[in-house]
């Protein structure tokens, strides 16, 4: 693999990343943490989760970011939402920082969160009905999508009636149809099994490659991050910063028999699996150390 592929951020002779190039119709924006600091407070003592963090994502980048539990991944991903603000440092989203009430970012997590009492397509205009697009409006685009995600013909469909999968293309769909210039995805296909979860990363990325939003991609999972992904952040463990960023260069499409057949997926993952391991390790080692001082 080129040296150029996996850069430890201690190393004096990093290299820079290089910029993918990206279709004139790319819908993503920027995204980057500067010098970003946060703790919470455990009982009376305050813990910090992230130390001088620093990353920028290119606007249309599929970034996925992986690390030991507690590292700070799902807090990072919380600051480009706006649901947490950083003690210090800066979150920047197209360059300027991040706002309330800003349409610019939307998330999709492990699980589905769809209405019960909504059928399918009222479940996938919510996110618009919100935001006060025309009922019709709505209508239109949520239908599109469900066809984008092969759900149209169960559009009146309880969704208590579905099936995991189909659930969560639903909730793709509520994700997407409101044009998000970033997409923050937590383990979004976490909760499926292994059959329905290689299904929906092939079809997701499908869509990702037509649409280009900005992706952040939370995942324990070293090989679905490397499959899906431009670059993969290796976060030490707490306090979170980055040691590891890692540019994928697979082609696109990418299929799941990589996994299987590609002498450079397995490259890529011999390079950061024992650099996982280690972070995992000490993480395990910390929690012991905790617990033994109460």
């Amino acid at each position: 693999m080129p040296n150029s592929t996996l850069r430890s951020t201690g190393d004096s002779d990093t290299l820079a990343t290089e910029s993918t190039t990206k279709s004139s119709a790319a819908s993503g924006v920027s995204v980057e943490f500067q010098n970003v600091n946060h703790s919470f407070l455990h009982g009376d003592r305050p813990v910090r989760v992230l130390d001088n963090f620093n990353l920028r994502i290119e606007p249309s980048e599929f970034v996925s970011i992986v690390g030991p539990s507690g590292c700070g991944k799902t807090t990072a991903l919380g600051m480009v939402g706006n649901l947490l603000k950083p003690r210090a440092g800066k979150v920047l989203i197209d360059g300027k920082p991040v706002r309330p009430g800003s349409n610019d970012a939307a998330f999709l997590f492990a699980r589905d969160a769809l209405l019960p009492w909504r059928r399918v397509r009222s479940n996938v205009e919510l996110g618009m009905e919100i935001r006060g697009v025309p009922k019709e409006e709505r209508r239109v685009r949520a239908e599109e999508w469900l066809r984008k995600v092969r759900l149209h013909e169960f559009a009146d469909s309880d969704v208590l009636h579905l099936s995991q999968g189909m659930r969560q293309r639903v909730a793709i769909a509520r994700t997407l149809v409101q044009n998000p210039k970033v997409l923050l995805m937590d383990e979004p296909f976490a909760a499926l099994d292994a059959q329905t979860r290689a299904i929906q990363q092939e079809e997701f990325t499908g869509l990702w490659e037509a649409e280009r939003p900005t992706v952040i991609f939370v995942t324990h999972d070293l090989e679905e991050a490397i499959l899906l992904s431009d670059r993969v952040i290796l976060m030490a463990s707490r306090p979170g910063r980055m040691v590891v960023d890692m540019k994928i260069e697979l082609e696109r499409p990418r299929r799941q028999d990589m996994r299987r057949d590609s002498d450079l997926f397995k490259s890529y993952f011999h390079d950061m699996s024992d650099r996982l391991r280690s972070e995992v390790e000490l993480a395990e080692q910390r929690i012991r150390e905790e617990s033994k001082n109460g």
